[in-house]
């Protein structure tokens, strides 16, 4: 072989060995990211999230890509969006709230899902147990089931003179069924009137408050719904403009100005579903992981919206709160 044609063969040679390596690497796991509302509210539940995963030992762009769905707040994108990270594919799917869970489970019997709930999961359809769930999803139980009761309680506790108090519920949201039929068992008990409003939109959310401001309800049970949290400034704002006491599922909802919260830490919620996601990377089963369920419900009152609402929260009260907000 002449010497031209040697150094020819070994240079071509040299330009296709980085290409075959490339090739024999693996590619980076891929997690899908599919929610029901907007993203920029979710800035701290995201950082708690890439927070699980490094926990895990995985970090987002070095070993592990993500790919974000958000429907803003149009929950009948999710199905489409769910098939869209389904066909990438993707390594595992992250389902934000129980109807991106219908969704993605909708879309996939194989490829592992990791949920959050709002509804009882083993109800709803989305595993077989608690302990074994069997298929291919686990992920959080928020447990808001039998937590409006506890809600409506705090609100007679601190205005036991109101005799109508309004539910907000999404219509979009399969678990407002089970939300009105609790509201209204807890009312007859309470000896309290139970006005349930509805609200699939944001313009939808003023014309709710609206009609609450009408008929002169004393006060309001907020379901956390992922397009109320995603709203959640509007909703505290309708509520201080129309003096009207409400009570949230969320910390997020005191710390804007919201009179009380009562649940689970929302951003928690997002750090354990993100170790789930980094362990079923790592090889774990769906079907082996127990469904996680908060262990700790917080009640946070905001003294400031309470002032300004004419308000005294009785210092029992303050004693017993996880935290007040000055």
């Amino acid at each position: 072989m002449r010497r031209r044609e040697f150094i020819t063969l070994l240079g071509g040679a040299a330009a296709t060995w980085p290409l075959a390596v490339r090739a024999q690497q693996p590619a980076m796991p891929l997690i899908g990211f599919l929610h029901p509302a907007s993203k920029a509210p979710y800035q701290d539940m995201l950082a708690a999230f890439s927070q699980g995963l490094k926990e895990t030992g995985y970090v987002e762009g070095q070993n592990v890509t993500i790919e974000y769905r958000w429907a803003e707040g149009r929950y009948d994108r999710l199905p489409a969006m769910a098939v869209e990270l389904i066909d990438r594919p993707v390594t595992v799917l992250l389902a934000g709230a129980f109807p991106a869970a219908l969704a993605a489970k909708a879309g996939t019997s194989t490829i592992p899902i990791v949920f959050m709930s709002g509804v009882d999961p083993v109800e709803a359809g989305l595993v077989a147990s608690l302990n074994q769930p069997g298929g291919n999803m686990t992920g959080m139980s928020l447990l808001m089931n039998g937590l409006v009761r506890k809600r409506l309680e705090l609100l007679h506790e601190l205005v036991p003179k109101a005799e109508s108090i309004g539910l907000l519920v999404n219509p979009n949201n399969p678990r407002n069924e089970s939300d009105e039929t609790e509201m209204d068992s807890a009312g007859r008990v309470l000896g309290k009137q139970a006005l349930i409003v509805r609200a699939g939109n944001e313009n939808a959310i003023d014309t709710a408050f609206a009609t609450l401001v009408q008929a002169r309800v004393g006060a309001v049970v907020v379901t956390g719904d992922p397009l109320f949290t995603s709203r959640r400034e509007q909703i505290v704002a309708l509520a201080t403009r129309h003096a009207i006491p409400a009570v949230y599922e969320w910390r997020e909802f005191a710390a804007v100005g919201g009179l009380m919260s009562y649940g689970p830490s929302f951003a928690d919620q997002y750090r354990q579903a993100a170790i789930y996601t980094g362990r079923i990377l790592k090889g774990a089963r769906p079907a082996d992981l127990p469904v996680v369920q908060p262990t700790k419900f917080d009640l946070v009152i905001n003294l400031k919206a309470a002032k300004a609402l004419g308000l005294t929260v009785p210092m029992i009260m303050q004693m017993t709160a996880d935290e007040v907000i000055e």
